[in-house]
């Protein structure tokens, strides 16, 4: 499967340009997406483009939806956010679940608002999967009682990770591996529709209508050398931790939320709650993060190397900003 941009749209040259893909004439675009790996630069990026463009951010990030999480998430500050105005942020405590189809039907709502107001979406992160549910909307999940969800997903959290994969697979083989390399939440997702329902999520996906009508982007991905990756990624879970993401993570333990909850078991957070639990040093998680965040970097680079689809345009994260913003807004203007 395939991200198409469904893009009228063609690449005009710039010098911050890597490349591009030839483009079909479809619908017009209704948003202009920013994606690539972590630390590949989309903040500093989307914040210039969106205030030449006159825009408004949505956060494609399924960790800084939640509350509290600020440090190890690199939200975006105050400061940054009274330049330009973002949505979704901030909408989950971290023992909430947030789903895509939740996310596909509140960004269809927050891009309407912008465009209703003459300003211009743009879509910027990481997380693939909230970028695919607004061009290949998925189907609408069927009605479970929250509780019993909530439940079980609790019980079934605490299990090894190995011994959910080989559920998993004997649940829903056909999903199985979109499953498992999506990660906890993703395989505790389809264990819970199939035990709660009666019927795979594979079985729901052939029969259910979809979350609403796909919509056309224009897609600007964020490329940088494995190596100059890894140094940002390097200096960047320095700088969380030097400022003040032990205290952070303890803060939230100490509201009540556990290592396991849909938020904490992100990468940093998980690392650090076993520092303060005494199971590993300060430098030991802070390694552990990087070679954490480094994997996460390079699953990220290859789901969007695989999934984006004709027209996407590579946009050189090394280049100055000012180019990278030019190769973008020309990408979105022509």
């Amino acid at each position: 499967m395939t991200l198409a941009t469904g893009s009228a749209k063609s690449t005009k040259p710039a010098s911050a340009v890597a490349g591009s893909r030839d483009v079909s004439p479809a619908r017009a675009p209704r948003f202009l997406a920013v994606v690539g790996p972590t630390g590949a630069g989309k903040t500093a990026l989307s914040l210039l483009v969106a205030r030449k463009l006159g825009g408004e951010i949505i956060s494609l990030d399924s960790r800084q939806i939640y509350r509290g999480m600020d440090i190890g998430t690199a939200k975006v500050t105050p400061a940054e956010r009274a330049l330009v105005r973002h949505h979704g942020l901030d909408l989950r405590n971290p023992d909430q679940r947030y789903s895509a189809g939740e996310f596909g039907r509140d960004a269809r709502r927050w891009i309407g608002t912008i465009e209703r107001r003459g300003r211009v979406p743009v879509l910027v992160g990481g997380t693939g999967f909230f970028l695919r549910v607004l061009t290949e909307p998925i189907f609408r999940e069927p009605p479970m009682d929250p509780v019993e969800r909530c439940a079980l997903e609790d019980v079934l959290a605490r299990l090894p990770r190995a011994e959910l994969e080989r559920w998993v697979r004997r649940f829903d083989p056909e999903r199985a591996d979109v499953a498992i390399s999506g990660g906890y939440q993703r395989m505790l997702r389809v264990l819970s529709i199939t035990i709660l329902t009666g019927h795979s999520l594979s079985w729901w996906h052939v029969r259910h209508p979809t979350e609403g009508e796909a919509l056309a982007g224009v897609i600007c991905i964020v490329e940088v050398p494995r190596e100059v990756l890894d140094e940002r990624i390097r200096r960047r879970i320095g700088e969380m931790v030097e400022g003040g993401l032990v205290d952070e993570v303890a803060r939230l333990i100490g509201d009540g939320y556990r290592p396991g909850d849909p938020g904490m078991n992100a990468v940093g957070y998980r690392e650090v709650a076993e520092h303060l639990a005494g199971r590993m040093t300060l430098r030991e998680a802070e390694e552990r993060i990087r070679v954490a965040t480094r994997r996460y970097a390079r699953r990220q680079a290859t789901w969007f190397r695989h999934q984006l689809g004709p027209g996407t345009v590579s946009v050189d994260g090394t280049a100055p900003l000012e180019a990278q913003a030019s190769a973008v807004i020309d990408a979105w203007a022509a």
